[in-house]
C-alpha cells in the first residue's frame, strides 16, 4: 500500500483533465480520509477474520462504492475499545476505481446539456448561477480561483437576476452543505490547471458517500476526503499523533452519559502530582518499560507533550503527544501517573521505571475506553515524501 517505485508515485492526485469518454487515468490515485469512531464495539482498527473492526467496516463500504478490494493504510492502529476523533488513512485507487469515483459526479447529467436538468454543462449539484459571488459559503472570491472554477465547469458565470442572488434564498440554503467540497476543488484547480474535475470532485464527495453506506447513526464516520498531495502517506508521513485520556475520580463523580469514553477510578487523585510525573517523561527515550514488546520493533519514541488537567466538570484529562506510540504505550503512561496520583508511586518513580527499560507490575495499564486519538500532524506538502522515507528507518538513541 505504500509508495513503491515510479508506478506508485502517480498517486498524488494530479489527475488530468479530459472528456468522460476516453479519459486517461493514472495507474493509481491516492485518497486521504479523515475518520472518527466510537471504538466501544470494534475489535480495534485492523481487519481480523470474523470480527468487526474499523478497517473492515470502511473497506467494505469502499468496496460497495468503488468495487475491487480497497485497502486502507492508517496513521495509528488503535486497539479494541479505543476511540478516534482525528484518525487519518489513505487508500490507493486503480484505474477502474478511479472511473467509478469520477462517475459519481457525472452520473445523471452526462446525457443532458440543460443546466437546470443537471446535464453535462451544468455545475455540480446544488450550485446554481446565482450562488457564486459571495453567496456560496466558503468559496473563495479570488479571481484566479473563480476563473479556474469556470474553466473546469465548476463555477457558472455570475447571474444578474437579483431574485437568485439572495443570501438567504432557497438556492443558497440548498448549496450550504456543498460549500466545503466545492471550495476544496476550486483551490486545487487554481494551482493544478490540468486537474481532472470529475475525479477531484468525486474524491471530495467520497466521505459523504461512505457516510451514506455506513448509516446515519453509525459508530464510525468519514468526516472529510480528498485527493492526497504528492508524497503523502497516512502512516509514514505523520510527524506526530495526539491522544487524550479521560478519567473520572471521586471529585468529578460518575456520568453515565460519558461512560463509553471515560474510565472511572475510586478515590480522589492528585492531579498536580500526576501532571508533574507526566512532564518528567517528556523527551527522546526508550519507552520499553511502557510498551508491549513486538518482535523487530523499536520502542524509542519522542514524547513531545504529556500533561494532566481537570476540565469544567472535574474530569481528569490527559494530553499525550509523540512522534509515534508503541503498543499500549499511552495507557501504560496513564496507569503510571494514576499510581502517582493515588500515592502508590512517587513523581520520581515514573522516570526511574522508564530508564530501567523493563516492564513492571508497579502500576496497571488502564482500560481502553478512556482513550481517544484526537489529531495527527503532517509536515508541509513538499516535505511529505522525505518524512515518509525518514520514518521508515529504524530509530536509535545514538
Amino acid at each position: 500500500m505504500t509508495a513503491q517505485g515510479s508506478r506508485k508515485r502517480s498517486y498524488s492526485g494530479h489527475a488530468r483533465r479530459g472528456r468522460p469518454q476516453g479519459r486517461n487515468y493514472t495507474d493509481t490515485v491516492r485518497i486521504r480520509l479523515d475518520i472518527a469512531y466510537d471504538g466501544s464495539h470494534f475489535r480495534g482498527w485492523a481487519t481480523q477474520p470474523g470480527l468487526r473492526t474499523v478497517q473492515g467496516t470502511l473497506e467494505g463500504g469502499l468496496a460497495r462504492i468503488l468495487g475491487g478490494q480497497p485497502r486502507l493504510v492508517v496513521a495509528g492502529r488503535t486497539d479494541a475499545g479505543v476511540h478516534a476523533s482525528g484518525q487519518v488513512a489513505h487508500v490507493d485507487l486503480d484505474e477502474d476505481q478511479q472511473r467509478r469515483l469520477g462517475a459519481g459526479r457525472s452520473r445523471g447529467r452526462q446525457n443532458s446539456t440543460d443546466p437546470k436538468a443537471g446535464g453535462a454543462d451544468a455545475p455540480p449539484s446544488g450550485l446554481a448561477e446565482a450562488q457564486i459571488g459571495g453567496v456560496l459559503p466558503g468559496v473563495p472570491a479570488a479571481p484566479a480561483v473563480r476563473e479556474a472554477g469556470r474553466e473546469h465547469g465548476l463555477v457558472a458565470a455570475p447571474a444578474h437576476n437579483s431574485s437568485h442572488s439572495s443570501a438567504d434564498g432557497p438556492s443558497a440554503r440548498r448549496v450550504a452543505g456543498d460549500g466545503e467540497q466545492i471550495e476544496g476543488v476550486l483551490r486545487r484547480a487554481a494551482v493544478q490547471p490540468d486537474l481532472d474535475p470529475d475525479l477531484a470532485a468525486g474524491a471530495e464527495r467520497l466521505a459523504a458517500r461512505l457516510r451514506g453506506v455506513v448509516g446515519a447513526y453509525s459508530d464510525v464516520t468519514v468526516t472529510r476526503s480528498g485527493l492526497a498531495p504528492e508524497g503523502f502517506d497516512a502512516r509514514f508521513s505523520a510527524v506526530w499523533r495526539r491522544y487524550s485520556y479521560r478519567l473520572a475520580d471521586d471529585e468529578s463523580g460518575y456520568d453515565p452519559l460519558e461512560r463509553h469514553r471515560t474510565t472511572s477510578v475510586r478515590g480522589r487523585l492528585d492531579e498536580r502530582a500526576m501532571d508533574a510525573a507526566a512532564r518528567s517523561l517528556i523527551g527522546l527515550h526508550d519507552f520499553a518499560a511502557y510498551c508491549k514488546p513486538r518482535e523487530e520493533g523499536t520502542t524509542i519514541r519522542t514524547l513531545l507533550e504529556y500533561d494532566w488537567r481537570r476540565d469544567a466538570d472535574g474530569v481528569l484529562v490527559a494530553n499525550v503527544k509523540a512522534d509515534a506510540f508503541c503498543h499500549s504505550m499511552v495507557r501504560a503512561l496513564v496507569g503510571a501517573c494514576v499510581a502517582v496520583g493515588s500515592g502508590r508511586l512517587s513523581v520520581k518513580d515514573v522516570a526511574d521505571i522508564r530508564d530501567g527499560g523493563e516492564r513492571t507490575n508497579e502500576f496497571a495499564v488502564l482500560a481502553a475506553r478512556g482513550l481517544t486519538l484526537t489529531e495527527v500532524g503532517y509536515p508541509d506538502d513538499e516535505l511529505l515524501g522525505a518524512r515518509a522515507e525518514q520514518t521508515r528507518g529504524k530509530r536509535t538513541l545514538g
